[in-house]
């Protein structure tokens, strides 16, 4: 399935699209670091929750669980959140 990765994340894909397979929400970004070793770490957090910073969509709705069941024809987008004042 596609995966739309932010700007920040582009040194790992090498561009804004990337490509992953998986039943779950986890088991795509787990293929992703397959793919591109070291970019799920950015992700998601040492107790398996997506970080606070980074924002995840399937089908334009904001995603929470990793356990979140997908299909091929979704696509998933990753946005870093932006903080400051």
């Amino acid at each position: 399935m596609r995966v739309l990765v932010p700007s920040p994340l582009h040194s790992y894909t090498q561009g804004r699209h990337a490509e992953a397979t998986g039943a779950t929400l986890g088991e795509v970004l787990h293929d992703l670091d397959r793919r591109y070793p070291g970019i799920r770490f950015r992700m998601v957090d040492e107790q398996d929750r997506i970080r606070p910073h980074m924002r995840v969509f399937v089908n334009g709705e904001q995603e929470f669980a990793l356990e979140r069941a997908l299909q091929d024809s979704d696509v998933v987008q990753v946005v870093q959140a932006l903080s400051g004042g």
